[in-house]
This record gives structure tokens, sequence and C-alpha cells, in this order.
């Protein structure tokens, strides 16, 4: 019988891992940009941002209406929303690295049940072969 070959693709896939958020931040810059987003991206930062904001309300609220609106909409919500934002984006990107994982495994799995299928479909059509075979001989027999 022929040796089964496993697909290149199997073990080259189990090399590689899943391709998580992480990956994505390559190279001093990308380091960089991804210290100052974590640092950003918390609910703290969030509440420091709010508390830089609630500094200059007083001076927004003695300056009217239009002043009012202005610091809402430039100060506050710039400020504020950013971070919430931002954490939201990393929860969201979490969810994805762990979903990205669950496929990869699952893939994983589906391709080395596909090869034992194929190894044993091989081995099966050689010994259907072989049957044959002899199934002829004792016919001309």
């Amino acid at each position: 019988m022929n040796k089964h070959t496993p697909n290149p693709r199997i073990e080259e896939r189990s090399k590689i891992g899943p391709h998580l958020t992480k990956h994505e931040h390559v190279g001093f810059n990308g380091r960089l940009a991804m210290l100052i987003t974590n640092m950003v991206s918390t609910m703290w930062c969030a509440y420091l941002f709010a508390i830089i904001a609630l500094i200059s309300l007083p001076a927004a609220i003695s300056g009217g209406t239009a002043t009012i609106v202005s610091w809402v909409a430039q100060t506050f919500l710039q400020l504020v929303l950013l971070s919430v934002i931002m954490v939201g984006q990393k929860v969201a990107a979490r969810a994805s690295d762990k979903q990205a994982l669950q496929t990869f495994k699952d893939t994983e799995a589906l391709l080395k049940i596909q090869d034992e299928v194929h190894r044993l479909i091989k081995i099966n059509n050689e010994l259907t072969e072989e049957i044959h075979s002899l199934v002829k001989k004792q016919k001309k027999k």
C-alpha cells in the first residue's frame, strides 16, 4: 500500500497559528501606537479626561449658551468619548481574537479529520482493487 502523505497545509497551519490583533502591531511605530492606545483606552483615562473637562465647565457656563454647547461638543464629548469608544474597541478586538482562535482550532480539527478520511479512502480504494483483482483471478480459474 502507498504511504499516506498528509496535506502540507495542516503542518503549516499548526506552525503559524491564528492571526490575532496583536500581530498587526509591528515595529517601533506600531508598538508606540499600541502603548499610547492602551493607556488612553481605559475607563480610568476616561474619568481623568472627564475631570479635566469639568475644570473648564465654570468658564463655559459663564460664557453663555453658545459657550456651553461648544464646551460639551469640543471638550467634554471629544475627551471622554474618545477613551470610552477606545475601551469598546478593545473589548470588540478581544472578542474578535477569541473568535479567530476558535475558528482556527475548528479549522485545524476539520483539516485533520479530512486528512484522515482521505487516508482511509486511499486504503479503501487499494483494498477494493485488491479484492477486485482476486475475484477476477477466481473467475478465470
